[in-house]
């Protein structure tokens, strides 16, 4: 049996993309996962994340990681919650990876609903294999399933490459990217005060950039 995890990294920033991650693995090599110590990324230093993640390609079938836009996330957010997104994205991944099943960390208040969602949205693209499909939709799934962890760390790593990669594009350390930091609320307003505009890797429809613009 095929089984899946898949979790996102960068939900909540205001700067920078969003990334979901799919880790793939056969049913009996979950233990191997277990054995490599992954856990909730968010409990562990950047090296180690780093170094799992490169373990983690070596033990799964398949790895599949979905970057989503700044601008992407703006344009969808016209017609759609962000919950909603969210569906659309792990269906993405989903379809992807092709599983026989797969836990998920349910991005929605309701674990249950998100996974009813995630799996009537799977099913407009494979409507027979979804009838025998299930998904396991749990809040903090990163910590209590191993494949998830897999999935939450390859997410995690990705989206701070990304971040990197920007911060010395434009040669500035704009802090974590997330509402909540002061450095990072800073920039926005220097920006912004430079330039006239927010720039295109910070998301326009959020509070905070709407909040600096005015």
């Amino acid at each position: 049996m095929r089984v899946a995890g898949i979790d996102e990294a960068g939900k909540g920033p205001v700067i920078g993309p969003m990334c979901i991650g799919g880790v793939l693995t056969e049913k009996e090599k979950l233990s191997s996962l277990k054995n490599l110590g992954v856990t909730d990324s968010k409990k562990l230093t950047p090296k180690k994340r780093e170094h799992l993640a490169h373990q983690i390609r070596k033990y799964a079938q398949k790895v599949y990681i979905l970057e989503i836009s700044p601008g992407q996330i703006d344009e969808l957010r016209k017609v759609m919650t962000m919950n909603q997104i969210m569906v659309l994205g792990f269906s993405r991944v989903l379809e992807e990876l092709q599983p026989d099943m797969a836990y998920v960390d349910a991005a929605d208040v309701n674990a249950t609903r998100f996974g009813e969602k995630l799996k009537a949205q799977y099913s407009k693209k494979y409507p027979e294999k979804a009838r025998s499909f299930a998904i396991i939709s749990e809040h903090r799934a990163d910590a209590v399933y191993p494949v998830v962890s897999a999935a939450s760390i390859v997410a995690k790593v990705r989206r701070d490459e990304l971040i990197k990669e920007l911060k010395n594009k434009i040669g500035i350390d704009f802090g974590s990217g997330y509402p909540s930091d002061p450095k990072t609320r800073l920039f926005l307003k220097n920006w912004t005060r430079e330039h006239g505009a927010l720039p295109d890797f910070v998301r326009h429809s959020w509070k905070t950039a709407e909040n600096v613009l005015k």
